[in-house]
């Protein structure tokens, strides 16, 4: 099943979430903006250093916050389907928490 496939048929775990991870979403979009216009602006490097560690702090909650949704929904439909389903969910599951680790 390509990726296409997969986003289309399969209704994602933060479903009933989507409306909140959007607006957290645009809100760090407009904190983004606000960094670009304090370095357009020659803003201390401090302050901008300042807003770039809250941005990614937004960013993780929103990843752990569709992580965890993930878990609770797909992972826990696939290990009610079957042994193979639960596996392959949980492998993709680690996959995703190494890759957050490792930025």
């Amino acid at each position: 099943m390509d990726m296409d496939e997969r986003t289309t048929t399969v209704r994602p775990g933060y479903a009933g979430t989507k409306d909140d991870h959007l607006k957290r979403l645009r809100r760090i979009e407009g904190q983004v903006r606000g960094i670009a216009r304090m370095v357009e602006s020659d803003a201390y490097c401090i302050d901008v250093l300042t807003q770039v560690s809250a941005v990614t702090r937004a960013l993780q909650a929103v990843s752990l916050g569709l992580l965890e949704e993930h878990i609770e929904h797909c992972v826990v439909d696939a290990a009610r389907e079957s042994d193979e389903a639960a596996s392959a969910k949980v492998a993709e599951a680690t996959a995703a928490i190494a890759r957050l680790v490792r930025s």
